[in-house]
């Protein structure tokens, strides 16, 4: 059996009630400013030489390492946004890496083809957005993004500076675009998510505190897609986002490929509802798969997905990925 990549991510507290459908409250109102950016622990994604997961081990209580992305300044780096605002549609975000003494970041290391991943996901886990800055001399990065409504947003960078030897490092700041909001809800659990023709499954369970299999398995019009092509280095990438604080793990699949399944070997940090992001290429273009998972509180039951605008927010999910 291959050796997965493990997902151990904890949140020493919680930025809003644990397990709500969005972080933002229930409410429909105008969203201004950018909201004050929450604080929590860094992530850890450990995996063993050859694989592809993301480093970083700080201990914080029993349970295991503290959650990335919860923070906007760790370990001497902050994350800047140079647009904390943007207006809805079509834009461009503009944002700085920071050391302790306030100069811009201009070395990294370089994992998985790329100095720095970049991910923008909406408070209520309905649009999710894998983009690929490009960085400037100074050290300020700038991506293209279409974000579809008014409402709050995240921003995760996850990186590691070439300086010093450090880890890799994921930090949050919260973005928002102006405009009357109401949250989605969130989207019902399902075992199987269609994204452009193709049809993804998820086998396994999320369980907090034990780890076990999540594999996925990529179809189109009823066939296995057995000739996956490598993104970044690997045959697929998942993305995971607690619901409430939006704690954030980046990891890679065990061995295998390229085709049809995808596995990791998750634990989850705690019991809970989470939103899982698939990334995967077939035919030269990125698609993303999502799905809403709980772990703990007894069995999921295995539902498909409803024809509903909830349902089909994997279609919203699978369109960014600017490079």
């Amino acid at each position: 059996m291959n050796t997965g990549v493990k997902i151990t991510v904890f949140a020493a507290a919680l930025a809003a009630t644990f397990g709500t459908a969005y972080g933002v409250g229930a409410g429909v109102g105008p969203v201004g400013a950018p909201a004050e950016p929450a604080h929590g622990g860094r992530h850890a994604a450990q995996a063993p030489a050859g694989s592809a997961g993301h480093g970083g081990h700080d201990q914080a209580a029993a349970q295991g390492p503290a959650a990335g992305g919860l923070q906007v300044s760790e370990g001497g780096y902050t994350l800047s946004l140079d647009t904390p605002q943007v207006a809805a549609g079509q834009g461009e975000l503009r944002f700085s890496v920071k050391d302790a003494q306030g100069r811009k970041v201009t070395a990294y290391k370089t994992e998985h083809g790329k100095e720095l991943h970049f991910i923008v996901a909406s408070r209520d886990l309905t649009v999710y957005r894998h983009l690929h800055p490009v960085r400037a001399g100074d050290g300020t990065w700038s991506a293209p993004v279409d974000l579809p409504a008014p409402g709050a947003y995240k921003a995760f960078a996850d990186f590691a500076p070439a300086a010093g030897g450090a880890k890799n490092v994921t930090l949050g700041a919260d973005l928002s675009v102006p405009g009357a909001y109401a949250p989605n809800p969130m989207p019902p659990a399902a075992r199987t998510a269609d994204v452009d023709g193709y049809q993804v499954a998820l086998g396994g369970t999320l369980e907090p505190g034990k780890a076990g299999e999540l594999k996925l398995t990529v179809s189109k019009d009823g066939k296995p897609v057995t000739d996956l092509e490598p993104y970044l280095g690997a045959y697929g990438h998942l993305v995971a986002l607690r619901a409430g604080d939006l704690a954030y793990l980046h990891v890679h699949p065990n061995e295998g490929g390229p085709g049809p399944d995808v596995s990791f070997t998750a634990t989850a940090p705690s019991a809970g509802t989470y939103r899982l992001f698939l990334d995967f290429q077939h035919q030269g273009t990125v698609r993303t798969a999502a799905f809403t998972v709980t772990a703990g509180g007894g069995a999921e039951p295995v539902a498909e997905p409803a024809a509903s605008p909830a349902a089909g927010a994997a279609v919203e999910e699978s369109g960014e990925h600017s490079h």
